[in-house]
């Protein structure tokens, strides 16, 4: 019998020393995994000068890496290229440049695949950070992420640590939207669209990979733009994937306008009663319920415009 083919693609662009930590710790990971499954780590370089070629390269003179390039900016794109290039493979499973998979990674969400016969396997992403976040980003939880029991069914995923059966995602027509690629939310949609076909997702909580935060992105002016973005690509791939006509803007408007109005009770209450906590919960939902509104109504914050 044939081994089920697996493509482990991490996406990166313009951070060779990331690259650098999670290459071999991804080759590692490729050798342990359960039997009936061949390995391959694929790079998929999104910077249009194609700056990681010559280090991947170098690195795959001795392990079995493979390289793609993929010059069309935004990750949606990159995305789509590893996509293209695991055509002969059953099983994808993508994970960013900046994070680092925990022993058995891998493994564990073969397992969980094998097990609940998955459209796609999803994994949590812990933060470790290269300076302590300020006192309002550790109020606010800007950086808490969910964890589920493993095998609870989960409707949408980031692309950072998620397991995708090729044959149902081929059978459901299924790619990024590129016209998403600078604005975020390529996952939610595709994730979303993945659900809405009749394809099951489960959660893996012992599969975790860990994410390197740089100290640019402890910042309180960071953490906000990402709530606001987060908000804004939710209501635009709730409209795209609903296909949501004016009726459907004026339902995101009014939940967005609730965020909005609760948050603000709440950081006001929040400086009254002088606890950070709250104030800081608090204007993270306005940001996140701003960027419903926007959009809701048209507007788009282009977070990864380059």
């Amino acid at each position: 019998m044939t081994d089920t083919r697996v493509v482990v693609a991490v996406l990166t662009y313009k951070r060779p020393d990331d690259l650098a930590a999670v290459l071999p710790l991804l080759v590692d990971q490729a050798v342990d995994v359960p039997d009936g499954f061949a390995v391959e780590v694929l790079v998929v370089d999104n910077d249009p000068a194609a700056g990681a070629r010559q280090q991947v390269e170098a690195f795959a003179a001795s392990v079995p890496v493979r390289y793609e390039h993929e010059a069309e900016p935004g990750i949606a794109a990159a995305r789509n290229r590893a996509l293209d290039r695991s055509s002969d493979a059953r099983l994808l499973v993508y994970i960013d440049d900046d994070e680092r998979p925990e022993p058995h990674w891998l493994r564990l969400l073969l397992e969980t695949w094998l097990g609940h016969a998955a459209a796609g396997v999803v994994g949590p992403v812990v933060s470790t950070f290269a300076v302590e976040p300020p006192s309002f980003v550790r109020a606010g939880r800007f950086f808490d992420r969910r964890r589920l029991p493993s095998g609870t069914a989960v409707t949408v995923a980031a692309t950072n640590n998620l397991l995708l059966d090729l044959d149902l995602v081929r059978a459901a027509g299924l790619r990024f939207d590129t016209t998403l690629g600078t604005v975020g939310g390529s996952d939610t949609l595709f994730t979303r669209g993945l659900v809405q076909a009749g394809g099951r997702m489960v959660w893996c909580d012992e599969a975790v990979v860990v994410d390197v935060v740089p100290a640019e992105r402890t910042t309180t002016s960071w953490n906000l733009r990402r709530a606001l973005r987060s908000g804004n690509s939710w209501s635009v791939t709730a409209l795209r994937l609903e296909q949501g006509g004016p009726l459907q803007r004026a339902r995101l408007v009014g939940r967005g306008a609730v965020r909005i109005g609760g948050g603000a009770a709440r950081a006001a209450w929040g400086a009254v009663a002088r606890s950070e906590a709250h104030r800081a919960r608090g204007i993270r939902s306005v940001a996140r319920g701003t960027g419903m509104v926007m959009g809701a109504t048209g507007l788009l914050y282009r977070e990864y415009k380059r």
